[in-house]
């Protein structure tokens, strides 16, 4: 069994190392290829270890008897949802960490985890504020609201957690550079390789109509073309939303943003 193991493990090590020779040199028919094998070189290793028996004397070794290490400690859905925040560098939608989470980060999210997240963080905040070392808040609309299903960290400066008429779109291109640079630093997945193909479709010369994957350093210089065509005039757009924000609104307000009339009509009616 274990030498069954090594052999894939080095064949999949091949492999990955293929991947990566065919992408550079822009050759998808290669690669395709080399990543359909690899995935079922990955199944057969997935699947030799879920049924090898437990305690096979063949596999034995010394050192089992040995104290096992303490078991890895499970990450949670807010310390999924915090990496993915942290990987993008920008404001972004649920769906889009959960992808970022499963295709990078190793994560298990379901968009229907962070329904209630923001809700739960702001009522942690209220009970003991600043008690955690960060908070999952929401992105601030120029009217000093939270914006709609848009989640950032406390941890960035209040200004990149403002959304003025252009920052949609500058933290879409922000979120695939970062994308991108994984992709481009990481051995190939196919989760990862399908989120940067999904993206790169909305970036003009992103890429050049070739069925295979897109290759991240094109995407890169496409997504930072455009983003210096609006960088500017939204980094001030932000700048003063951020001024209003501190200025105006209290600790909780500037994470969480200030309630709207019809919440707080809502608020009466249910109250």
């Amino acid at each position: 069994m274990s030498d069954r193991l090594d052999d894939l493990e080095r064949r999949i090590d091949e492999l990955r190392a293929g991947v990566r020779r065919a992408m550079r040199v822009k050759d998808t028919a290669t690669a395709r290829t080399l990543r359909a094998e690899l995935r079922g070189a990955e199944r057969t290793w997935d699947a030799l270890v879920s049924t090898a028996p437990a305690g096979d004397p063949k596999d034995s070794d010394p050192k089992d008897s040995e104290p096992l290490p303490p078991a890895k400690r499970l990450v949670t859905v807010r310390e999924q949802v915090h990496q993915g925040l942290l990987l993008l560098g920008a404001c972004a939608q649920p769906r889009l960490i959960v992808a970022v989470g499963a295709a990078f980060c190793g994560g298990t999210l379901r968009s229907n985890q962070l329904t209630s997240l923001r809700r739960d963080e702001e009522r942690s905040f209220k009970s003991s504020p600043y008690g955690r070392p960060y908070y999952l808040c929401a992105a601030l609309t120029d009217r000093l609201s939270p914006a709609r299903g848009l989640l950032a960290a406390s941890t960035w400066p209040q200004a990149r957690r403002m959304v003025g008429p252009l920052s949609p779109r500058v933290d879409f291109l922000t979120c695939a550079i970062a994308v991108a640079e994984q992709v481009g630093d990481a051995l190939i997945e196919p989760g990862g390789a399908r989120l940067l193909a999904r993206m790169a479709r909305n970036i003009p010369g992103a890429i050049d109509g070739d069925l295979g994957p897109p290759d991240p350093a094109r995407v890169i210089e496409a997504a930072r073309a455009e983003l210096a065509v609006h960088v500017e005039r939204d980094t001030q757009d932000r700048a003063e939303l951020a001024e209003r924000a501190t200025t105006q609104l209290g600790d909780t307000a500037r994470l969480f943003g200030a309630a709207t009339l019809s919440t707080v009509a809502k608020k009466r009616i249910t109250g």
